[in-house]
Formats: C-alpha cells, sequence, structure tokens
C-alpha cells in the first residue's frame, strides 16, 4: 500500500556545494548528513541529495508545497536557479512552477489550497 510522499531524492555532482545551496533555500541545515547522502526534513517529508549522481530535469518530478508560488520562484530565481516553467494555473486555485536548480535538477513547487496537513500520515 502506498502511504504518501516521503521524499524525493535529487542526484548530484557536487554533494557539499548542493547541500550549502539547499540548506539556504530551506532556511536550514540537513538532518541527516553521510557521505553517501544528505537529507533535509522539509515539513514532514525528505529532500534527498544523492551525491556522484546525473541531474536532470525529466526523471521523477516532486511538487513542494509553498504559501505563495510568485514568491517562492523568485526566491528560488534569486539563489541561482533557471527558469524551466513559469508559475501556471492548473485549475482549482491550484498554481505549479518549476526551475533547474544549479545542479542541473528540475526542482517543482505547488501552491494547492486544497491540501490538508491533517490527512499525512
Amino acid at each position: 500500500m502506498i502511504l504518501g510522499l516521503r521524499t524525493a531524492i535529487y542526484p548530484v555532482a557536487d554533494l557539499v556545494a548542493a547541500t550549502a545551496w539547499y540548506e539556504k533555500l530551506l532556511g536550514q541545515p540537513p538532518y541527516f548528513v553521510e557521505p553517501f547522502y544528505v537529507g533535509f526534513s522539509v515539513g514532514g517529508f525528505e529532500l534527498g541529495l544523492l551525491p556522484d549522481g546525473e541531474s536532470g530535469i525529466t526523471g521523477t518530478q516532486a511538487l513542494w508545497g509553498v504559501v505563495n508560488a510568485d514568491a517562492a520562484l523568485a526566491r528560488l530565481l534569486e539563489l541561482g536557479a533557471n527558469l524551466l516553467e513559469a508559475v501556471t494555473d492548473v485549475g482549482g486555485g491550484i498554481r505549479v512552477a518549476a526551475v533547474i536548480d544549479p545542479f542541473g535538477n528540475r526542482f517543482g513547487i505547488i501552491e494547492n489550497p486544497s491540501f490538508n496537513i491533517a490527512d499525512v500520515r
């Protein structure tokens, strides 16, 4: 049985640089740091960094929740990400966007007024 999103893993060539960038983006240090993996706790879920990986934008697409898609996209761009998909209203008040992080991965965001944290198990 699938219980819901737990972890989104991003492959990176430079684990030290990626850890520093994601620490700035998330405003917190990782909770798990090993030479083979770095994990950040993000709202009860995990954003993981896998070293010596091949970055890309065509694999699994995780969408990370934000309160304001426009503000979140602006911050990602300010931190050095490159625009992949501008903020788009996909219906029902749900707005999505995506960037390419400095390491070549797709990083998606979602503003979803229907998301209920109480449903997370």
